[in-house]
């Protein structure tokens, strides 16, 4: 494997946020003295395995964006790049941007914003054996599989993980899978990740261990529980 690649973090904040609630999408919401989303891209700006950072977005929530850009003065952020009305329309607006890169792409999600450097670190050390790595945490909650409001089977929890970000890539291997993807007339996506088991199984995704600390803001109760987090 090549292990001089570049590492690119693509930070997705192209969300409206409605499940939260308020005005403002939930990666403008303050958290620490700053926003969700200046958190998050300080993470990877502070990471010295982080060779560049673009940050996808909304296009009416560019000026925003750029004031929070100058605000920051963010040195390796390369890209302010538009999103569109899906999450895998924001990957593949990075895709494109970079698809002549031969670089690692890291696609995280803003509404992450206290992803460590211990995860960012080890993400981008898997990178340098394997083409394509999630993150996950391992579930410990039984989970029902559940139709018309009965139980119909209870998995093994011993082989269900719980999946965050970031989710990392060679750049020609996602490129390759979404590719596919957008040919497909019944294409649906939640993650990256799933884009490519459903399209190029062959390739293995490696999984590096993830925290309870990674947690995404989903909800408006979600926030209070990210400040204690932050705060210790």
């Amino acid at each position: 494997m090549n292990t001089t690649l570049r590492n690119i973090a693509i930070i997705l904040a192209g969300g409206s946020g409605s499940r939260v609630g308020g005005a403002l999408p939930k990666q403008f919401l303050p958290l620490g003295g700053k926003t969700v989303l200046e958190l998050a891209v300080d993470a990877f700006e502070n990471n010295a395995n982080i060779h560049q950072t673009a940050i996808v977005c909304a296009p009416e929530w560019k000026a925003k964006i750029d004031e929070l850009v100058s605000r920051n003065h963010w040195g390796k952020l390369d890209k302010i790049l538009r999103g569109g009305a899906e999450r895998y329309h924001s990957t593949l607006s990075a895709i494109n941007a970079y698809k002549d890169s031969g670089a690692n792409l890291i696609f995280h999600d803003a509404a992450r914003p206290l992803v460590s450097q211990r995860i960012i670190n080890d993400v981008c050390a898997a990178l340098k054996q394997h083409q394509a790595v999630d993150v996950a945490l391992p579930c410990t909650d039984t989970v029902l599989q559940v139709a018309n409001g009965f139980i119909e089977r209870i998995p093994d929890r011993n082989r269900l993980m719980c999946s965050q970000t970031p989710q990392a890539f060679r750049t020609e291997i996602i490129a390759k899978a979404y590719e596919m993807a957008i040919k497909d007339p019944h294409f649906t996506a939640t993650d990256d990740c799933g884009v490519l088991i459903r399209y190029l199984p062959q390739i293995p995704i490696f999984v590096v261990k993830g925290e309870e600390r990674n947690l995404k803001l989903t909800h408006a109760q979600d926030l209070p529980i990210l400040e204690c987090l932050f705060s210790l």
